[in-house]
């Protein structure tokens, strides 16, 4: 069995707690000063803020977790995950294949940084391209 990089593993266990979801669990991966944006530039001061942002779009959601990339920057390691969301909107409709790609930095052991893209916005404004 392959071991996996240790910040690769933070990572993957910061994405388990989130979609748990346990916020508090989530935020014991993340530095205190953590910088974290979500498609559209939209500023998230924490954890917390994630599953309520979350909450508004979505009656839950979980992400089918594909390839983990990373590579060591010297001070700080970069990890990408990606793969697809499923679950449902607020409205009810199921969904699945929402293609997500987050990038992360991991510097002492903890995230310093979160960005994340997704299709969830395309997908709410042309329903008709989303796949049930």
């Amino acid at each position: 069995m392959i071991e996996m990089n240790k910040d690769v593993q933070i990572v993957s266990s910061f994405l388990e707690a989130s979609m748990a979801p346990d916020p508090v669990r989530a935020a014991t991966f993340m530095s205190e000063d953590v910088q974290i944006t979500f498609t559209g530039g939209r500023m998230m001061p924490d954890p917390q803020a994630i599953t309520a942002f979350n909450g508004s779009r979505y009656a839950w959601v979980k992400k089918a977790l594909g390839d983990f990339d990373w590579m060591d920057r010297g001070d700080h390691t970069v990890v990408y995950s990606n793969g697809t969301l499923y679950g449902e909107w607020a409205d009810g409709r199921s969904f699945s294949g929402n293609r997500y790609l987050d990038r992360f930095e991991v510097r002492n052991g903890k995230i310093v940084r979160m960005d994340v893209w997704n299709d969830s916005a395309e997908w709410l404004l042309t329903p008709e391209i989303a796949k049930a």
